[in-house]
């Protein structure tokens, strides 16, 4: 009895200790899979980001991944002076920021979308904007929504007697890159003065934070005209116009708009960074753009380079086919064939 009462004895030691030993490895492998990753940058791409990160993370127990959306400039810097885990921007990294950058980074394709232009004109719902007209609006040119260029592209239109009040961004921000950067393709006089970039001496006007602060303004605002990624022009149900694209055809902002101004580059960049504003093609949205992730190559611990790596691909797989529900454009299946061999290569 004594004996049995022995080997009883040491068969719960035994599997007391499995048990233990158990709970430990399960303890040991959630807490390296644990993992809390922060990025910062672009508005633009805020809606489908926050879409992304939930789904990811409750796919992916354990993992945390928060977004501050505070504008491409933003984001730039705080991923290039190391503070977060990796940026976001609609305007590329110019050769000069890269090379300043403490950190070295890669762009990597996220979404393509477009930048509308909203206005808010009572009794106006739907407007035409040609290109060296909207571009004038934007210099102070034209000041008055009766101007005669624009009744000129807009016969129908009962244009009232009122000035016409200017709204950008106050912010470092990539949908102004991508503004400006059109408007530099199709005015010298744009070239020539505010030229392209993520923050500008704008010649007029008042500045919102963010897409949603330049859509708060424009909807409480009558007579002003800004621009705004299309997604916060459907959400808050403000008018955007049609823009006339580089093959004279008028074409209002729409996922195959975007998807036909993509099909313009015939050579991908080896980093990525490539404009498609006023692309050719008769389809063509004129402001269309890729939105980038910035990585970082180096500098991060195994572990939460490997959840950022999984991300990417689960990105890039499955993430790719919910952006059409938010109205950005998927990318080309071999655009994201490269970018799966490019996150591989990530060490």
């Amino acid at each position: 009895m004594k004996k049995n009462s022995l080997w009883f004895s040491g068969i719960k030691t035994v599997q007391t200790a499995v048990a233990t030993t158990g709970i430990l490895l399960l303890t040991a492998v959630g807490t390296a899979q644990a993992q809390k990753l922060t990025g910062a940058g672009s508005t633009f791409d805020n809606p489908i980001f926050t879409k992304w990160f939930s789904e990811y993370s409750a796919a992916h127990p354990g993992v945390e991944i928060n977004y501050q959306s505070i504008g491409s400039g933003g984001g730039i810097k705080q991923v290039t002076a190391g503070l977060v885990d990796f940026g976001a921007t609609d305007g590329p990294m110019t050769d000069e920021q890269l090379a300043a950058s403490k950190i070295k980074l890669i762009h990597i394709p996220a979404v393509l979308g477009a930048v509308v232009p909203i206005f808010n004109v009572p009794g106006v719902n739907d407007l035409k904007f040609a290109p060296d007209v909207l571009a004038d609006i934007f210099l102070g040119k034209i000041s008055n929504w009766d101007d005669a260029r624009i009744a000129k592209d807009n016969p129908g239109a009962k244009l009232p007697n009122l000035s016409i009040s200017v709204v950008h961004r106050a912010e470092g921000s990539g949908t102004t890159f991508i503004f400006s950067d059109y408007l530099s393709k199709v005015s010298k006089d744009w070239e020539n003065g505010p030229g392209r970039g993520s923050a500008l001496n704008w010649p007029k006007g008042i500045g919102g934070k963010g897409n949603d602060g330049v859509a708060g303004y424009i909807r409480q605002l009558p007579g002003s005209i800004g621009y705004v990624e299309l997604i916060y022009a459907l959400q808050n149900h403000i008018a955007y116009g049609e823009v006339r694209n580089a093959a004279g055809h008028w074409v209002k902002a729409s996922i195959a708009g975007v998807t036909a101004a993509a099909a313009s580059v015939k050579q991908m960049p080896a980093d990525y960074r490539v404009s498609i504003t006023n692309a050719p093609g008769a389809d063509a949205y004129p402001i269309s753009s890729f939105s980038w992730l910035l990585i970082p190559t180096q500098g991060q611990d195994a572990a939460k380079r490997k959840v950022l790596k999984d991300f990417l691909n689960w990105m890039l797989i499955g993430g790719e086919k919910e952006v059409s529900s938010l109205y950005y454009a998927p990318l080309p299946d071999s655009l994201i064939a490269r970018e799966h061999q490019t996150v591989d290569n990530l060490k």
